[in-house]
């Protein structure tokens, strides 16, 4: 089995048993896929303990938990774990069970193929970066704060990572024609410039990697996209599907 659901943000409380019950039908070989801003690699330096025992509690499941990173993720810290190959495409294990599907990459999933793209522009930055070493530091924020604008802190809340690299948006080309750019299912956390000016009649705007995406959207052949990122549930095409809250089964 496969299900897919969107932004957790640390809160995981929707993969409960009373709140998931299917999982009492599940194995190690049924995932969970979260559509990016999964939250559980998120503190400073190291796990704190509230995380460690937010991540062994996922490791507990009787489900894999996958995810794509999206914009708010500890970066520095994801990106420091090994990097494996797992089910055919690059992978970070959190746990043995809770593992970070890398940008660009296929996997073969209970029979289903799956090209995963994270990543996102931040949108409640609007009162710019901070950096936490700046001598006027704490007097800017006074100001944003005074002011109620939202800002982000660099390494601390918001990195530049957040969008892809180069190599990442290539590697994915390569992956998606060695494939002949047919998928079964493609997993992002944003989505699509056209896709995001329909969903938000306007609200968004495009950047590198809704561009990116709108690219793979018009020379891939694939049966559904699944995206995060936006807050809402909503079927924005019959091909495309924005998620939060709600799971779903997809195979």
């Amino acid at each position: 089995m496969i299900y897919i659901t969107g932004d957790c943000h640390q809160e995981f409380r929707r993969f409960s048993t009373r709140n998931f019950p299917e999982q009492k039908e599940m194995s190690k070989e049924d995932v969970v896929l979260i559509c990016g801003d999964f939250g559980g690699v998120w503190d400073k330096e190291r796990e704190s303990k509230a995380e460690t025992a937010a991540l062994d509690w996922l490791e507990g499941k009787p489900f894999t938990t996958l995810f794509v990173d999206g914009n708010h993720e500890n970066f520095d810290r994801l990106y420091a774990y090994p990097v494996e190959i797992w089910k055919g495409g690059k992978v970070h294990k959190i746990r043995p069970s809770v593992i970070h599907l890398m940008r660009g990459q296929i996997f073969e999933i209970e029979g289903v193929s799956i090209f995963a793209f994270g990543g996102a522009s931040s949108h409640d930055i609007d009162g710019g970066i901070l950096e936490a070493d700046d001598p006027a530091f704490k007097s800017k924020k006074k100001v944003l704060d005074t002011r109620g604008l939202s800002y982000r802190v660099n390494h601390l809340s918001w990195w530049a990572r957040e969008l892809p690299s180069e190599e990442e948006m290539e590697e994915g080309r390569q992956n998606l024609a060695a494939r002949g750019n047919q998928v079964d299912f493609i997993v992002t956390h944003c989505c699509a410039s056209s896709t995001q000016a329909l969903m938000s009649a306007g609200r968004y705007k495009p950047d590198v990697l809704t561009g990116y995406l709108e690219e793979i959207r018009q020379t891939v052949k694939f049966k559904k996209w699944f995206f995060g990122h936006y807050h809402d549930n909503q079927m924005v095409s019959p091909e495309e599907i924005l998620l939060y809250e709600q799971m779903i089964r997809i195979h």
